[in-house]
């Protein structure tokens, strides 16, 4: 029988939590409360009740609720509901886990859920769910529903959402389908942009051919941090950070920004890594009026990904900030890493043809580098374009070398 976690504040939303346990029960599984209030009480029984979340996140819900406090309790709760759910799910007594809640119960429950390792069915019915669900998701596997009207008593209308997040949570429980130990030789990560898409396919090609697998991570913020973190996880061996437009997103704040442990990790643990300045050469900037360039740009080579998206070439002086936030970045990394230039531009849009193509700044990019790059790496070029086969297979053959020799 699967156990589906709910995880609620049962002062205000028993009623709706009750219904999924039922809802649960009647497709066959079993149910565990725990309730994440503070102030209130509710004739619902919990399995695990607020005075033991208080209590496994190092406080005392008495002294708590001396003068109760959201801001000042929200730390106790979260960090009690964290560990529970982590030492469940360690010890496999629960499947999956769904919560409920609107702006507050969202907050609090996130970081509970972020907290969970991938693959572990994470369920989030949320009154914020039409809005910008970044901060909620983070870089998990977060599944996030809307529930389109306030979690705030039972109807006609909410039975029925409530009825399929917690189907939902009891579907992925039934998957036997596990993260586990690669049978491969070893795994890769890979960043990736849509200007290198031809050359990352030639890659996962290369390296399945060898015996090794892939994970390849959309590099436009959360996916490069996610490649991050599954590195810190172990699932990832070994890493061919092909695109570093967070990099140079990151400097400005704009669209594809990364975190602070961008480009970080990999030299941090040790792992073998090729990193190729990918997509660094120019921004994806988000605009409100399609097709409009913003001020500031209008002396920049530009290109649009989409009505919605500007691209501007980065000039020589921008390139050369861009250069040094990677070789600070580098500085943890040493054996094991190659840095592998494309003479010929760093992509598809700089590539000779391209709506960005700039000989100069390349040159100037690549000046650039070389001043910034940390001594302890390998460092190389190549008169090629970052998607040439030739390129990229010199990339994988040196992973491949790295991890095998």
């Amino acid at each position: 029988m699967k156990t589906v976690a709910i995880l609620a504040t049962l002062d205000t939303k028993a009623a709706e939590a009750d219904f999924m346990r039922t809802e649960i029960e009647t497709l066959g599984g079993q149910a565990l409360l725990i309730d994440l209030s503070l102030v209130g009480d509710s004739d619902l029984k919990a399995d695990v009740s607020k005075q033991e979340v208080v209590s496994a996140g190092g406080g005392n819900l008495d002294e708590l609720l001396v003068k109760p406090n959201r801001e000042q309790s929200n730390p106790f709760i979260v960090t009690g509901a964290t560990k529970i759910l982590l030492e469940l799910q360690e010890a496999g007594t629960i499947d999956a886990v769904v919560t409920l809640g609107g702006t507050q119960g969202t907050s609090t429950c996130a970081p509970i859920l972020q907290a969970l390792p991938y693959g572990f069915p994470k369920i989030m019915l949320s009154t914020a769910a039409s809005g910008d669900t970044s901060p909620f998701v983070g870089i998990k596997d977060i599944t996030m529903m809307f529930a389109v009207s306030d979690i705030l008593g039972l109807n006609v209308f909410s039975r029925k959402i409530l009825a399929n997040a917690a189907a939902a949570a009891w579907g992925m429980a039934q998957s036997e389908q596990c993260i586990t130990k690669s049978t491969a030789k070893g795994v890769i990560g890979m960043s990736n942009l849509g200007v290198l898409t031809q050359g990352a396919m030639h890659a996962i090609d290369l390296f399945e051919k060898a015996g090794y697998e892939v994970i390849t991570f959309h590099a436009i913020g959360a996916g490069g941090d996610a490649m991050e973190q599954m590195m810190k996880e172990g699932i990832i061996n070994a890493v061919f950070d092909y695109g570093l437009g967070e990099i140079a997103d990151g400097v400005w704040g704009v669209l594809r920004a990364g975190g602070p442990e961008r480009l970080t990790v990999a030299g941090k643990l040790g792992l073998p890594q090729v990193i190729v300045p990918g997509g660094s050469e120019h921004l994806g900037i988000l605009v409100n009026e399609p097709s409009k360039v913003p001020a500031g740009y209008e002396d920049h080579q530009i290109t649009w990904h989409s009505p919605y998206v500007f691209v501007p070439r980065l000039n020589a002086e921008e390139q050369g900030r861009v250069a040094k936030i990677i070789g600070e970045k580098l500085v943890h990394s040493t054996k094991d890493t190659l840095f592998l230039m494309p003479l010929k531009g760093v992509s598809s849009y700089s590539a000779e043809g391209g709506e960005l193509y700039n000989p100069g700044l390349d040159a100037a990019y690549w000046e650039s580098l070389q001043k910034e790059l940390p001594d302890t790496i390998e460092v190389e070029s190549m008169d090629n374009n970052a998607q040439d086969d030739v390129f990229v297979e010199r990339a994988v053959s040196y992973l491949i070398d790295k991890l095998e020799n």
